[in-house]
């Protein structure tokens, strides 16, 4: 049986974390839940050895994240009367993908941190760096301590993120746009080392430019046929499981499998860099660790914001509030067997009538039971967020 005495503790641990934490740290979770980090790599590692494209998505997942309003891991959200997911946006419909592995990751965090305190939106974040570690990249401090949004935007995600179909001028001002500069664009493009993309995205590219290897071209054209083969796959580098300079150097020789791909490379204020990069991997790597840190950085919840969802892909129901020192304490129903929930349902409503409506309470299945005393005395089972 958890003690009471247990959840009040960690309600005010979070409290107070809550209240000083409003700047990002690597050190967010050492104390709240040193196992977080190593219990997130585990799970990405194992996903990329099942699938070494996997990698490639959980990097693309933070990247759509953050390009819309924020990296608060909104993308993750299903629809909901309020809003429609993000999901369904032009560049992230029938294209984004890992969102189960993401649940995996949310899963065994909050098996061993105990409770939800890593937010979804830092579960991508730390994601995608290890993602790039996994397929032999390099590594970054990844700053932490984001909250999760309760909101999406199908709309802002048709209108900000960037285009396969973008010329130079187009991509700088997209990404000026986050606050990001040129050398975040080249750097961040390199991500393109590393994963395939689908035949509808690439397909006008491959037989109308001209700004392109005619061989390559002929070679991307046997599996990307005029008409049909929408999702048929194609790599942008020649080694899309590892990731490496290869896709710079596919630019220089005008191999670049996206518009906005060779875009970088076309006679533009960007060249220099790439040929940069295509000859010096160290310096690739460099820049693609701090414009990650960049990315990251942009317009995150801290504090008192957002929430931690207890499921990546829905809000968290706030059941009802309760006045700490000034603040507002979010206190969630959690912690009873699938068996009894109806009945606890009954008795939190009845006993915590003058707070909430039937259709307000949520029951969460969790290890472990707390005697019905417990939740007579507070009125409903308190557990952090």
């Amino acid at each position: 049986m958890v003690s009471p005495t247990n959840f009040l503790l960690h309600a005010f641990l979070w409290l107070a974390l809550a209240a000083t934490a409003f700047s990002l740290s690597p050190n967010f979770y050492h104390n709240v839940c040193p196992q977080a980090l190593p219990a997130i790599k585990r799970v990405v590692e194992a996903a990329v050895h099942k699938e070494r494209r996997m990698g490639a998505s959980l990097l693309r997942l933070h990247f759509h994240d953050c390009f819309v309003n924020g990296c608060d891991g909104s993308l993750l959200l299903d629809s909901t009367s309020s809003f429609e997911t993000e999901k369904n946006a032009r560049g992230n419909l029938n294209s984004v993908r890992g969102f189960e592995v993401v649940d995996q990751i949310k899963a065994e965090v909050d098996r061993v941190c105990g409770r939800p305190v890593v937010s979804c939106a830092d579960i991508l974040a730390v994601a995608a760096r290890d993602s790039v570690v996994a397929l032999g990249g390099p590594t970054w401090k990844v700053r932490l301590g984001r909250r999760d949004s309760t909101t999406a935007s199908r709309t802002l995600a048709d209108n900000v993120l960037p285009s396969a179909s973008m010329d130079l001028p187009a991509l700088i001002n997209n990404f000026k746009n986050q606050g990001l500069n040129k050398r975040d664009l080249v750097a961040l493009s390199g991500g393109h080392t590393i994963g395939l993309s689908q035949c509808v995205i690439f397909r006008n590219r491959i037989y109308n430019a001209t700004d392109i290897d005619p061989a390559f071209a002929k070679e991307r054209r046997a599996t990307c046929p005029r008409t049909g083969g929408n999702t048929n796959l194609a790599p942008f580098d020649p080694t899309p499981s590892r990731f490496d300079t290869a896709y710079f150097k596919n630019l220089v020789k005008e191999k670049g499998l996206l518009t906005s791909d060779q875009a970088l490379f076309s006679g533009g204020s960007t060249d220099k860099l790439i040929e940069t990069y295509s000859r010096n991997p160290n310096a690739f790597w460099v820049d693609f660790g701090k414009s990650m840190i960049r990315m990251g950085n942009i317009k995150p919840l801290t504090g008192k914001q957002g929430q931690i969802r207890v499921n990546c892909r829905k809000l968290t129901r706030i059941c009802s509030w309760f006045p700490v020192k000034g603040l507002m304490l979010p206190i969630l129903i959690i912690g009873f067997p699938k068996s009894t929930q109806k009945a606890l349902r009954f008795l939190l409503v009845k006993s915590s009538r003058r707070w909430v409506k039937r259709s307000e309470v949520s029951v969460y299945p969790v290890r472990g039971q707390v005697a019905l005393r417990s939740l007579a005395k507070a009125g409903s089972m308190l557990v952090t967020l």
